[in-house]
């Protein structure tokens, strides 16, 4: 067993871990929010954390109605910008904690008067310890270059941040599920692992989605890229049919990401484009109207059409999928070409 897949099948166990961590943490931070005037929130990340912090601006603007901005770093530490961030909740993200640029984002944040928030896997780091807040994934070590665990637990923690700030009780409780649901998920492996067996030969693909689980759509490409080396990109549905398209011809591998939710109904005439130039179409989803849509499928535990519930499912099914596909390939993805486990970006 690669350090990998190891590290994948220990995500319930990170994920419980993670919220027994942070209840008291997070319980005092949604106090905070309710009683400041926060008009913005901005997330400064890189790579799979930028992914968790693109999932957690879905979240908040639909959930607790304040717009999200994603921060370009280098207008602070390039350019020298000077910026204000008065009445704002500033968000970083990182699982080492090491991340220069997101370091000073949070330092100006909290120069300029913001609520700072850091979400890092390492205690006493730059970031754990600049912030008015910290969050800890409590994942454990994580020693495979591609970030796993790390990575479903901020998407963890992002959700609860926009379940306790909206009050959602409902979400809150279904958040509580995810560890058990994901250690049943696990167990069908083996098919992931049958099913990635038709993609030896794959060189690129283009990865699809919309809404929430389009951060999940990049998470998906990066994974795939950084253990397998394949020239992977991923689009919103929106965006793709416009140039993008164009790069599409019989038998490009596309997969797509659509849960039965608020998304699915936008997504059919992509789907039905993509079919109509014959496209070779993985469908992951827990619609069996959109599964029969795929020139292959694989179904997703259904969510009763919550897309932030489905992103847990998409999460654990591109990490397999691109763990078992190093197999077929004959890669290491604990040790992938080029890359080192932590990037320090100014």
């Amino acid at each position: 067993m690669t350090l990998m897949q190891k590290e994948i099948f220990e995500e319930p166990k990170a994920l419980q871990a993670c919220l027994e961590y942070n209840e008291a943490e997070l319980k005092r931070l949604a106090e905070t929010l309710k009683k400041s005037d926060i008009c913005n929130v901005y997330i400064a990340a890189r790579g799979t954390s930028d992914h968790a912090g693109i999932y957690g601006k879905y979240l908040i603007e639909s959930m607790v109605g304040v717009p999200v901005g994603l921060a370009a770093a280098s207008a602070i530490t390039l350019y020298g910008g000077k910026i204000n961030f008065k009445n704002q909740l500033v968000i970083g993200i990182s699982q080492s904690g090491a991340a220069a640029d997101v370091l000073e984002v949070i330092k100006m944040a909290k120069a300029s008067g913001a609520v700072t928030l850091t979400i890092t896997n390492t205690l006493g780091s730059p970031l754990a310890e600049a912030a008015d807040f910290h969050l800890y994934c409590n994942a454990g070590l994580e020693s495979s270059v591609a970030a796993t665990k790390t990575f479903t637990t901020q998407l963890y923690l992002m959700a609860h941040l926009a379940a306790v700030w909206a009050a959602d009780k409902k979400f809150l409780a279904d958040l509580k599920t995810v560890p058990e649901k994901l250690e049943k998920f696990f167990e069908r492996n083996d098919e992931i692992a049958d099913l990635v067996k038709r993609y030896r030969f794959m060189n690129e693909n283009f990865y699809l989605s919309r809404g929430i689980c389009w951060a999940l759509a990049l998470e998906a490409a990066l994974k795939i890229q950084e253990t397998n080396y394949v020239r992977a990109r991923a689009y919103p549905i929106s965006d793709f049919h416009h140039g993008p398209f164009a790069m599409i011809e019989e038998g490009t591998p596309v997969f797509l990401f659509v849960p039965g939710g608020p998304a699915a109904e936008d997504s059919k005439a992509m789907i039905e484009k993509l079919k109509n130039v014959g496209a070779d179409i993985l469908m992951v989803s827990d619609s069996d109207e959109l599964l029969a849509e795929g020139t292959v499928s694989f179904k997703i535990p259904s969510t009763n059409g919550s897309d932030a519930m489905s992103a847990f499912y998409y999460a654990a099914f591109a990490q397999l999928f691109a763990c078992n596909l190093t197999a077929v390939k004959g890669r290491n993805p604990d040790a992938p070409r080029g890359l080192n486990k932590v990037t320090i970006t100014k």
